[in-house]
């Protein structure tokens, strides 16, 4: 994605070394790059991967790709918007990408869906996405996105990217993050159907500033939520488990 697309080239290179580690950090047959640009992060990815497919949208981009990388084998390049390209169809991946902020939740979104498919994601962002991404219960940074997210995988935000390692810099901060979906993480396992229980969460969250009690009131009635203590409390202030755990009371779903 180029610059009139709203991206910024990370150019330095030790950010980008750490990035292919974090995605690589176990043997790694395919890694899926997202907007690979001027080709920076894809030269460390081929470092550490057995193959590499770079989707890039903008075909200036393709083009400088295909030339800087022609004798290059394990790299497919494929010109395609990557909010209208099936992230499943290339089997088990890992996936990484410099992302930029007005594409963040929905490439997140959908590399996600890639279910069992995905070992891991390893994205770089805006640093106040990446918070938003790994926020707790209770603090300012934690909402739907948080939970949305969390719902699939485990978030960590494994370190910041000052503007200078960008050209051009871009004003605000950045950070990398790590998703690990909950399917590959052995001591967790994932809560009921994820889709019905984010619908539900959407719905307490629906008025971020009022309690439960009011968001849910006009699909569950008062009465049931009369019997819960959480009704008082505001959804920034509930954990995964207790929306779970809400969720399963007022639906009977196990």
């Amino acid at each position: 994605m180029g610059q009139r697309l709203g991206q910024h080239f990370l150019k330095s290179s030790s950010n980008l070394s750490r990035i292919a580690r974090a995605a690589c950090a176990e043997p790694t047959p395919l890694v899926l790059e997202i907007g690979a640009g001027q080709g920076a992060l894809t030269a460390h990815l081929l470092e550490h991967a057995g193959r590499v497919v770079a989707i890039e949208t903008d075909p200036a981009m393709v083009k400088l790709l295909r030339e800087r990388f022609q004798d290059e084998p394990r790299l497919e390049i494929v010109e395609a918007d990557v909010l209208e390209t099936d992230l499943a169809g290339w089997g088990d991946v890992v996936v990484a990408g410099n992302l930029p902020y007005y594409i963040t939740s929905p490439v997140i979104e959908r590399t996600l869906a890639i279910g069992k498919l995905l070992d891991r994601a390893v994205f770089l962002v805006q640093r106040e996405v990446a918070e938003r991404l790994t926020a707790k219960p209770g603090t300012r940074d934690y909402g739907f996105l948080t939970v949305a997210t969390q719902l699939y995988a485990k978030t960590e935000l494994l370190f910041g990217v000052p503007p200078g390692a960008f050209q051009p810099p871009p004003k605000v901060d950045s950070a990398v993050v790590r998703l690990t979906p909950r399917h590959r993480l052995a001591t967790q396992s994932a809560v009921v159907d994820p889709a019905p229980l984010l619908a539900f969460v959407g719905l307490c969250f629906r008025h971020k500033r009022k309690t439960l009690r009011n968001n849910l009131a006009g699909i569950f009635g008062r009465e049931p939520l009369e019997k819960i203590a959480e009704a008082d409390r505001r959804a920034e202030q509930l954990t995964l488990q207790e929306f779970h755990d809400l969720y399963r009371r007022l639906t009977g779903a196990v």
